[in-house]
């Protein structure tokens, strides 16, 4: 652990209950495998050992482990209704032309098809352009290859859903 002050969000996080801190990590992540490493490791004396902790724990994530992580992902340019970060993340949908919703419709039910689970993609600062080039490009993957990029991809998703934690509240 590294001597740097705590902030106030991470401080309020390293105390929270174990449920209540479980559910702000869920949300983070669906993968219970992740969330038990993160708490198994509280409390964090910085932000950086929380995003180190939580880099780690995704290596670790067996197919299973990252299969129940996607399950908390909405296919990109469908979020769940009434979830403020599935459309906070996917906000380069947001004016997409109805010909591009169709072409990604479209290509997230091919890659489905191919690879059994959600295209995952960290859109934070991303157009739809760019997500639906990234994902005519790897739909063509090997599905080993496409697991690691997945993994990557899911690490950057949770840094920035914890930097959230980090630097706003930490409540449930």
């Amino acid at each position: 652990m590294t001597s740097t002050s705590t902030s106030p969000g991470l401080a309020r996080f390293n105390v929270l209950e174990e449920h209540a801190a479980h559910a702000v990590l869920l949300e983070a992540c669906a993968s219970t495998a992740w969330v038990r490493r993160l708490l198994a490791a509280r409390p964090y004396a910085s932000a950086e050992d929380l995003y180190g902790t939580s880099d780690a724990a995704m290596g670790e994530l067996t197919a299973d482990d990252l299969a129940e992580a996607m399950a908390g992902h909405p296919p990109i340019g469908r979020p769940k209704p009434g979830d403020p970060t599935s459309a906070r993340e996917q906000r380069g949908m947001a004016g997409a032309s109805d010909e591009l919703r169709a072409q990604m419709l479209e290509l997230n039910l091919a890659y489905q098809e191919r690879f059994g689970h959600v295209f995952l993609i960290c859109a934070t600062g991303r157009s739809a352009e760019q997500m639906r080039d990234a994902l005519e490009e790897r739909i063509g993957n090997t599905p080993e290859r496409e697991r690691e990029i997945v993994r990557t991809e899911l690490g950057r998703i949770n840094r920035i859903r914890l930097a959230r934690i980090v630097e706003e509240d930490a409540r449930p």
